[in-house]
């Protein structure tokens, strides 16, 4: 017998800087917490903010839309930056602690994409950190949130409308139902073998929404991120953005610097032009390395990629730091207005695992917590207006109800296919590659839940690769290597809805 609760206010699946914020944001609100620490922990680059005197919104603006390959809505994007100084305020006043000046203004730091310095950062290269302290702290304060730690493996839907959760504790299976479910379960960087997402981070969100029919968008549009710190473990430490901003440069084995030679913006260019740079100098066997030894105070400014040189007997101001792309941020996700709705009755999404155009096709340095606290904010007032009880019959996938969780060595190969076929630089027959032998692994990854998510997805990144014959942002076709004018739009996808049984 499965237990059904039904709850009083919206759920929110995930809590991270999106989702607290929704939940904070709510009347009132429960959270579901997975055991596995999420990707804002992570975050070291910062928040982008037009709060500079020589800066602006608008500004802000054109540098995001410069970046995203001609695919960024601009009406999303304008929402988007406008919302940038509040959200810092809005830290601010829960306590978050931003790096300042002397006089006490903020530090801003400059980063790939951006023209000018606007990004806060907090203890140097560990705002994600910060920013979740902050939001853990109002959580604690908050009489009308309510968390829950659990796994959500699946949507529950009544008449056509989503209505709750799976939730799964080894083999035990439980459901929540709530009028609201806000879905903000992050990208699906591991989906890669070489990644810089913790581990959890599979698009669960994304190939749930996609099951259930929600509309998915531009999902071939993986952000590579160019500097991961390449030694040997996974998830691959990040060494942050600002490491290129503040004067690092890159250069090969021989101590040569090569960035100069694919872009005018050098180390700065936009992130997907350094991660195809630093790909082809591994193809042609000269190797890629940060040299970060002409930083002044290091270690203080930059403690955590300090920590992560020193776990492999790395000294930033004496060593060259070799670094590989790794999978870092989802472009693509769930299909959402600019109020997180999806196109399924009852959902949202919001954050890493919604697409709701304020990328496009490639993502502007630190503007990732940025949407998840601009647009959690939304979309807790659009959820707040629709609150709808469900009455009938709950109905599921089967696989929720039946399968284990972890995923065996099978994944693990998957995860080396999308590497190596549906990575940094792609070509058609490598895309056909990754399908079929995808499809070959299909039947064993399905026995597990943790499988079914992963070959699910990848299945339909392939499906967008393959529909996209140009290059554009993340996505570059070797087979393709110029854009084209006629696919300057989205990638849109509705799956067909899996057939569902009630729930007994």
């Amino acid at each position: 017998m499965i237990d059904v609760t039904r709850l009083d206010a919206p759920l929110v699946v995930g809590a991270g800087v999106a989702g607290l914020t929704v939940a904070l944001s709510l009347d009132r609100s429960y959270v579901v917490s997975a055991p596995e620490m999420g990707s804002t922990w992570w975050a070291q680059g910062g928040i982008a903010a037009a709060l500079a005197d020589e800066d602006s919104p608008t500004q802000h603006a054109r540098d995001t839309m410069a970046v995203s390959g001609g695919l960024a809505v601009e009406e999303a994007v304008a929402a988007l930056t406008a919302g940038g100084p509040e959200a810092i305020e809005r830290l601010t006043k829960m306590g978050a602690e931003f790096d300042r000046d002397e006089e006490g203004e903020y530090l801003l730091g400059m980063e790939g994409g951006h023209e000018v310095r606007r990004v806060v950062h907090a203890d140097g290269d560990a705002t994600g950190a910060e920013v979740m302290r902050a939001l853990n702290l109002a959580l604690e304060a908050a009489d009308h949130v309510t968390t829950i730690q659990a796994r959500v493996i699946d949507l529950v839907l009544i008449d056509g409308r989503v209505a709750g959760v799976v939730t799964a504790d080894g083999i035990k299976r439980s459901v929540m139902l709530a009028p609201a479910i806000v879905l903000a379960t992050g990208g699906a960087g591991r989906l890669y073998a070489r990644t810089t997402n913790p581990l959890g981070v599979t698009g669960d969100g994304i190939a749930m929404a996609g099951r259930i029919g929600a509309r998915l968008a531009d999902l071939e549009f993986v952000q590579f991120h160019p500097t991961a710190l390449h030694a040997g473990k996974d998830p691959l430490p990040l060494l942050t953005e600002a490491l290129r901003g503040e004067g690092a440069r890159l250069v090969d084995a021989h101590g040569r610097r090569f960035m100069d030679q694919y872009h005018p913006m050098a180390e700065l260019a936009p992130r997907d032009i350094v991660a195809r740079a630093i790909f082809w100098q591994y193809d042609h066997g000269l190797g890629a390395y940060l040299d970060c030894t002409k930083i002044a105070d290091f270690s203080e400014r930059f403690p955590t990629v300090s920590a992560h040189a020193a776990s492999v007997n790395l000294d930033p101001t004496a060593d060259l730091l070799p670094v590989s792309p790794a999978a870092h941020y989802y472009m693509g996700g769930i299909d959402t207005d600019l109020s997180g709705r999806t196109s399924v009755p009852g959902l949202w999404a919001v954050g890493e695992c919604s697409s709701n155009g304020v990328h496009g096709a490639n993502r502007l340095a630190s503007n990732s917590l940025l949407e998840g606290l601009v647009f959690g904010a939304r979309v807790a007032t659009s959820v707040g207006d629709n609150l709808h009880e469900a009455a009938g019959e709950p109905m599921t996938t089967k696989e929720a109800l039946d399968l284990p969780l972890v995923a065996g060595p099978a994944l693990d190969e998957m995860r080396q296919l999308m590497w190596d076929r549906v990575g940094v630089v792609r070509i058609g027959s490598g895309l056909w590659d990754a399908r079929n032998g995808l499809m070959e692994l299909e039947s064993v990854l399905r026995r597990t839940i943790a499988g079914r998510v992963a070959v699910e997805l990848s299945l339909l990144v392939v499906l967008a690769a393959l529909r996209r014959s140009e290059s554009r942002g993340g996505h570059y076709r070797a087979d393709y290597p110029d854009s084209d004018p006629l696919q300057a739009h989205r990638t849109l996808i509705d799956p067909i809805r899996v057939d569902l049984v009630p729930i007994g």
